[in-house]
């Protein structure tokens, strides 16, 4: 089943991302051309969830879609910095709580059609305020906070609309029994 790559070459870089245009062999002999990757840097989210069991999200504007996003705080995974590592910091940067019970949850392909890159997924549990935020140059968050069943009617809802998080949201809510 696995392609082979006939040639490959960048047709878009810059720091964020990547575009690459490669021609590809299937094994029946089948050649695709152009088909195009998009590289993306990895990334890494956390779900946190207070002593009193209220879950923390930051709410953002998202100009692609152009919708105000209620989403897990993460964010990049820093070149050499692990992706544990790079949620505490987001969590930090982003919400200013932070939690000693940082739990792997696990990893996917986002869109594994087209993308090259990995999210990692955490729970933290027991968070609390005390860090200090640090927005990027470019985010403008809100940082709000549910209860259990405030979360359920979220997801009832649609109401979370980064289409990979969910999952998470769902897998945190088994390991937390709220499900």
């Amino acid at each position: 089943m696995k392609w082979k790559t006939l040639s490959s070459k960048y047709v878009y870089h810059d720091r964020w991302f990547k575009a690459r245009a490669a021609s590809c062999e299937l094994p029946d002999g089948r050649i695709i051309e152009p088909y195009y990757v998009v590289e993306l840097p990895n990334w890494a989210n956390v779900v946190v969830v207070t002593k009193d069991e209220r879950m923390v999200f930051v709410q953002q504007y998202r100009y692609a879609a152009d919708m105000i996003t209620i989403e897990l705080p993460g964010g990049v995974i820093d070149k050499n910095e692990s992706p544990e590592a790079a949620v505490k910091r987001e969590m930090i940067e982003e919400t200013g709580y932070t939690s000693n019970e940082i739990e792997f949850l696990y990893q996917v392909s986002p869109n594994p059609a087209i993308n090259n890159n990995t999210a990692y997924f955490y729970l933290a549990r027991n968070a609390e305020p005390g860090g200090t935020q640090k927005f990027d140059p470019f985010e403008d968050i809100e940082v709000v906070s549910f209860s259990k069943e405030e979360v359920m009617q979220l997801l009832r809802e649609g109401k979370f609309q980064h289409g990979v998080q969910v999952g998470a949201i769902y897998d945190a809510l088994v390991k937390l029994r709220w499900l």
